[in-house]
């Protein structure tokens, strides 16, 4: 979460302004992450560290609330080094919110921008490569599956990263909040 006056540091996932080629194409596979970069904010210097790999950001998102995230936690970090990463408007920026359970074994946790950079669609990936984009279904494969009687629906979240509006790109037409692409009704 950017600095704000609650002062409480979060997490990032940053999207990438250019689409690679990978995501460019129509796939008939799981969905690729719009996420190319993860990092954190520093919970005392408030500067945002990156992270090597989705598990690890997972890790702090998790425990944001009871174990705040600070730079020492990284090795050979500590608050006087320079920040990894600035926010700014050379990416685009969503925020987690904190807390989330860390996806459980075996299952993926997905999120996609939309074109349109509205929001961000939240997806699971289940072992066997069914794709998930509701609680509802969660549950529903939960009881079909057995096997995975240790993991319980709590443990996927479906609330989206908030896309952060002051970083989205300026060629894309942002929309106002209670704006809907619906087309309006004449009255005469």
């Amino acid at each position: 979460m950017e600095k704000e006056s609650s002062a409480a540091a979060n997490g990032s996932p940053a999207v990438n302004k250019t689409p690679t080629k990978s995501s460019a194409k129509k796939s008939r596979g799981p969905p690729q992450s719009s996420v190319d970069t993860f990092a954190v904010q520093c919970n005392e210097c408030f500067k945002w560290r990156t992270l090597a790999t989705e598990d690890q950001f997972e890790e702090y998102r998790s425990k944001q609330s009871e174990d705040p995230f600070v730079c020492s936690k990284l090795e050979g970090i500590v608050c006087d080094t320079p920040a990894d990463i600035e926010y700014d408007s050379s990416r685009t920026w969503v925020m987690d919110k904190p807390n989330i359970p860390k996806t459980p074994k075996g299952f993926q946790r997905v999120i996609v921008l939309r074109r349109d950079y509205s929001k961000m669609d939240v997806q699971y990936i289940t072992p066997d490569g069914t794709r998930i984009r509701a609680a509802p279904g969660i549950i529903t494969y939960l009881k079909e599956h057995s096997e995975y009687s240790h993991v319980s629906p709590s443990d996927f979240c479906f609330t989206s990263p908030k896309v952060m509006s002051d970083t989205i790109p300026d060629h894309i037409e942002k929309k106002s909040p209670g704006t809907s692409n619906k087309k309006q009704k004449k009255t005469t």
